[in-house]
């Protein structure tokens, strides 16, 4: 069984729970676990909320710019890719591939995200676009199936 679907969204905080419910319904409907796909669920929301908190210019000629949603169940993994089109992580290079995790601060409302996707996937990598900028972060996790699956991978 594999199902793959993208969005293309405008850069805007009602974007995220547009993704979120795609992807819940997409794994209710296919089988999943409810426990991994809440997991997958609150990282997707993370990463689509840097990409409109950080993803590119505020507005340009009144439109906002928009990012990229892509999510791929195939056989006994979902693949989730959240590309922006913003100044991408500083000091990010192709010997460097990801940002330091730095714990954010206790009361901090803001920090948390990327560190909550590493422990909520068991696979991730974050770095930019090559030659284009912007920012990726794509992440995975192995799925486990309710026992009445319809779409159980074989």
């Amino acid at each position: 069984m594999s199902i793959w679907w993208s969005l293309h969204l405008r850069r805007d905080a009602a974007s995220v729970p547009l993704a979120r419910r795609l992807l819940l319904g997409t794994m209710e409907t296919a089988g999943v676990d409810p426990d991994i796909s809440y997991d997958l669920s609150v990282a997707l929301s993370e990463a689509c909320a840097n990409a409109v908190e950080h993803g590119g210019d505020a507005v340009r000629d009144g439109t906002s710019e928009a990012f990229r949603v892509t999510a791929y169940l195939d056989g006994e993994k979902c693949r989730i890719e959240v590309a922006d089109a913003g100044p991408g992580f500083p000091g990010v290079t192709g010997s460097r591939p990801r940002p330091p995790a730095r714990p954010a601060p206790p009361d901090a409302e803001h920090g948390r995200g990327l560190c909550l996707i590493r422990e909520l996937a068991d696979h991730v990598h974050i770095g930019n676009k090559p030659g284009r900028g912007g920012a990726v972060v794509s992440f995975d996790k192995i799925l486990k199936w309710r026992e009445d699956a319809p779409l159980v991978a074989v």
